[in-house]
């Protein structure tokens, strides 16, 4: 057998080689590049709208529920005869929470109601004393009616007397007119004595109202003393100054407690966000701005609110440590500024519906263009 056949078999694949057309690349395909120019023109857009929107929130992470935490503690010290069970209750302003067994507070009280009853006492007699003294003055004065009219009686003879002498020596004896002089001087001496008793009875009349006065100073003491017994009587009851829920509860019936020792706390129903934004992030931010809030505890739940306030100052301006950049090295950090945002339960949920206290986790999201 020869190969004579196989040259012509290899030449035929060689020709159809050659006849069939070239495969052209990817790159040379109009609609690669329509597809291409699509895509790229979707992103552009897509990223362009991203921008144009995402420019209009400022948002973080570095956001917590927030409250002024009412801390109870007594005024006095002393043993817990009633503690309220009302852990992780809500209550009202006013109620009841604890009450301290009551010792000296009540004695001194006690006292106190007595002096205010011996001042009135006091203060009746000094006005009795005034209408005492008031009698008297018209007693006397009426008793002087008769030697001031005698007085003036005598006087009236011994100028009627010396009068006629004047005209008439005759017409006068010396010894009447000796008489007359001698009742005169008489009866003013009499006139004089019974004005010294007006006067003196007058003057009684001034000391017993002083008196009154001074009864009536005294009374206003001992009242101001059992308002005093009152307010220690009342110092051993420890009321709720605010309405909230009780929280962190560190007593019990039995237990001892001091001046200012901490019972519990009240986490008051009022409530707000404290978010720290970069100081980057404060440019468009002013009060008023709407804020959507998400709480982590709540992730389905949209709250409302608005910016309230922005902290004039970084929180480490505030640190018990502040920073001296003034010393050392020093290295620019973004810093952090408080801005307090409150609920708006007219366009959104109320936040006093959820159990919702200091320190939960929150991601705020201002509005700012």
């Amino acid at each position: 057998m020869s190969d004579t056949p196989q040259p012509a078999t290899q030449s035929g694949q060689d020709l159809l080689a050659a006849t069939e057309p070239a495969k052209s690349s990817l790159f040379q395909k109009p609609l690669f590049w329509i597809v291409l120019v699509v895509v790229v023109g979707a992103v552009v857009i897509g990223s362009v709208l991203y921008y144009l929107d995402a420019r209009q929130y400022e948002t973080t992470d570095d956001a917590f529920v927030d409250t002024h935490i009412v801390r109870l503690a007594p005024k006095v010290a002393g043993t817990l005869k009633a503690v309220a069970d009302l852990d992780n209750r809500h209550v009202e302003v006013g109620q009841v929470l604890a009450v301290i067994e009551p010792s000296g507070p009540e004695a001194q009280l006690a006292e106190a109601d007595a002096n205010v009853k011996q001042a009135e006492a006091q203060f009746e007699q000094a006005r009795a004393q005034v209408v005492a003294a008031e009698a008297t003055r018209d007693q006397v004065t009426a008793q002087a009616r008769a030697p001031l009219a005698n007085a003036a009686k005598a006087q009236q003879d011994l100028a009627r007397y010396e009068a006629l002498r004047q005209i008439d020596p005759t017409a006068v004896a010396g010894q009447q007119l000796d008489a007359a002089r001698a009742a005169a001087r008489t009866t003013a001496a009499d006139a004089a004595a019974a004005r010294q008793q007006i006067d003196s009875a007058a003057a009684n009349i001034a000391v017993a109202r002083r008196q009154v006065a001074a009864a009536r100073a005294v009374i206003d003491a001992r009242r101001a003393s059992v308002r005093q017994a009152n307010v220690t009587l009342g110092d051993n009851r420890l009321v709720a100054p605010v309405a909230g829920q009780v929280v962190n509860r560190q007593v019990n019936v039995g237990s001892y407690v001091g001046p200012g020792t901490q019972l519990m706390a009240i986490v008051p129903d009022h409530i707000w966000i404290t978010a720290n934004f970069k100081e980057t992030q404060l440019k468009d931010m002013t009060a008023g701005k709407p804020v959507d809030i998400k709480i982590d505890a709540y992730p389905s739940v949209k709250f409302k609110g608005h910016v309230d306030s922005i902290q004039r100052g970084a929180g480490q301006a505030f640190a018990l440590l502040p920073p001296q950049n003034a010393t050392g090295n020093y290295v620019k950090v973004v810093q952090r500024v408080p801005v307090r945002i409150e609920f708006d339960t007219r366009n959104g949920p109320d936040p006093r519906k959820y159990p919702l206290g200091p320190g939960m986790s929150v991601t705020p999201t201002v509005k700012v263009r």
